[in-house]
């Protein structure tokens, strides 16, 4: 059976939740059934389906917020909560 695809927010809307300086701040619930990120009482929220070992889910969720904005993943840095669900992402956007 075919895994269905993500679900995203409009980019403009997740970008809109990003500060000044590009940095979002996204609550992440790894080993989901589903993957996806949603806007939710104004802040971002994102399910993976990879487990929280040896930063497999970290790096999904780098992964899931660079194809939700249509950018290289390399424009997506994980700047704080490796081991937290609340973590802080720095947007770049593509040149």
């Amino acid at each position: 059976m075919k895994r269905p695809r993500a679900d995203f927010p409009d980019p403009e809307a997740l970008l809109s939740l990003a500060d000044a300086e590009g940095r979002l701040a996204i609550r992440v619930t790894p080993g989901a059934r589903t993957q996806g990120i949603a806007v939710e009482g104004g802040r971002a929220v994102a399910k993976v389906r990879a487990k929280p070992q040896d930063g497999a889910a970290n790096e999904a969720v780098r992964r899931l917020i660079a194809s939700a904005l249509g950018i290289a993943p390399s424009g997506v840095e994980l700047l704080r909560g490796a081991t937290s669900r609340e973590k802080l992402f720095r947007i770049r956007p593509a040149a």
